[in-house]
């Protein structure tokens, strides 16, 4: 079974140079954005992304996979919210492969089963179909982390304690790193936006879900909480790595959407 990819040409370039030339871009924009680029050397192993057309958050992303990249995971688990099909619980393909605009990366079709039966997750075969929330991780993953196999999860009505626990099951493989995709507020003001998606950064740094619920609109909050639970848990360190809002690419201050990226190590 193949995941096909269904936002090519929407979300991100259809074409895997143009993906490629994004890529360096961003990469060469870094030194000018970050104030230490020490950071670029350390281990992570989990990251908050977000998932929006990369001409809005690729830049956002690209820093947390630029990290990523350092653990040489063997596992890459990509856990995102379903938008297009609403389901109870979690969903979880078994593929052979996860199609990119670069080539085809390895899905780790064993691993997806071993979770599916231990954790009892179903397979809603529409959810995934065209999910942009974990299909836009790939490419990155392609790129940085070519050699490692993939898993892709998705969730709908879910407890994120029961996320929780999956990412903590997945965490205590060394060789297992997890992604976590959401996006912030939606469609406010600059100014509201910024106020909105400070709760959620602030929660984030702080590993605290009670500041999550005191507003925060993320999206993919269910997945982001079950983080939060399992870097207290483990006492993972957290490095907000870049947030910025779709009015950075558009100018349109009047409605614009939230977006983080986030990293946590040992």
């Amino acid at each position: 079974m193949l995941r096909q990819c269904a936002v090519r040409g929407t979300f991100y370039p259809s074409e895997c140079h143009e993906i490629e030339a994004m890529i360096t871009q961003w990469n060469d924009q870094l030194h000018q954005h970050l104030n230490d680029t020490t950071i670029l050397t350390k281990v992570p192993r989990a990251v908050i992304v977000p998932h929006a057309g990369y001409i809005y958050s690729g830049f956002t992303a690209n820093i947390a996979y630029r990290l990523l990249q350092n653990s040489h995971a063997k596992r890459v688990v990509v856990i995102g919210p379903s938008h297009y099909v609403g389901i109870e619980g979690m969903s979880i393909i078994e593929a052979d492969a996860f199609e990119t605009p670069c080539g085809m990366l390895a899905y780790d079709r064993d691993y997806a089963k071993e979770l599916k039966e231990q954790f009892r997750i179903g397979y809603v075969a529409l959810a995934h179909e065209r999910e942009h929330s974990t299909e836009t991780q790939m490419p990155f993953i392609y790129h940085y982390l070519h050699q490692s196999r993939v898993v892709e999860i998705i969730y709908g009505h879910e407890e994120h304690h029961d996320i929780a626990a999956l990412c903590n099951a997945v965490l205590q493989d060394e060789h297992n790193v997890v992604v976590i995709s959401t996006d912030l507020s939606h469609f406010y003001t600059q100014n509201e936006a910024q106020q909105l998606d400070n709760i959620c950064l602030e929660a984030i740094l702080n590993r605290d879900n009670s500041m999550m619920e005191q507003g925060c609109e993320a999206c993919g909050i269910l997945g982001v909480k079950a983080l939060l639970e399992v870097a207290t848990e483990r006492e993972y360190y957290v490095k907000l790595l870049d947030y910025r809002t779709s009015a950075d690419a558009s100018g349109d201050l009047s409605r614009v959407v939230g977006y983080v990226s986030a990293a946590f190590f040992e």
